[in-house]
């Protein structure tokens, strides 16, 4: 059936209505959805390593050092004198009575007789050997040559090595040297090698008993 006009007229404003209200109703849900939640935002990297490293996993996972154990000393907790027959007091002092008998084996002066010579070392050496350097002093060989040029002599020594020792005896290289003036003769300096050896007893203590050149022997 064809409208008239104006039933047209009134169709078309009806359909407006109905358009206007559907967009209203469609817009309306739209605006108000939008003010009430925003959008989440995605989590950035940093975020997510943050989160990552408080994490109960994480901090139930300490980190520590590893342990190592202390170093130890190649000779801090050694005693050496445990293989030795003799004990480092022993070695001081058997050392301490080589140096004074070095000092005094080559001191002496063309006025001091043998007697004198020998008591300055009683202490010092074995009764036997300190027959034999008084017997060597007063040698005519040794003795006029002393007397006749005033011969003045003096001596120190320092030990180099111990060259051998056992149980009560200790064998020392000491390198003595002697400075010997005397009148119409030039004064010399002169360093020897020699071996002496110390020996203990209890009533004595440690006393030198043998003396003789380095390349002699008395190894």
């Amino acid at each position: 059936m064809e409208l008239s006009t104006g039933q047209q007229r009134l169709l078309f404003a009806v359909v407006v209505l109905l358009l206007a209200g559907l967009g209203i109703y469609l817009l309306g849900p739209v605006t108000h959805h939008g003010a009430a939640a925003a959008p989440t935002p995605t989590p950035s990297a940093s975020s997510h390593t943050a989160v990552a490293a408080t994490s109960p996993t994480a901090a139930a996972q300490p980190t520590t050092a590893p342990v190592t154990s202390p170093a130890t000393s190649s000779t801090g907790s050694v005693d050496i004198y445990q293989w030795l027959p003799f004990t480092e007091q022993d070695l001081a002092q058997a050392s301490q009575t080589t140096i004074a008998f070095a000092a005094d084996y080559e001191t002496y002066s063309y006025t001091e007789t043998a007697a004198a010579y020998g008591e300055k070392m009683a202490s010092l050496v074995t009764t036997e050997l300190d027959a034999t350097l008084v017997n060597d002093y007063a040698t005519p060989g040794v003795a006029t040559p002393r007397i006749a040029q005033k011969q003045v002599s003096t001596s120190s020594g320092g030990i180099a090595s111990i060259r051998a020792f056992g149980a009560g005896s200790i064998t020392f290289l000491v390198n003595i040297t002697q400075q010997l003036s005397a009148t119409k003769v030039t004064a010399t300096t002169t360093t020897q090698q020699y071996a002496v050896t110390v020996v203990y007893s209890p009533a004595d203590g440690w006393q030198v008993n043998d003396i003789e050149l380095a390349n002699a022997g008395n190894s």
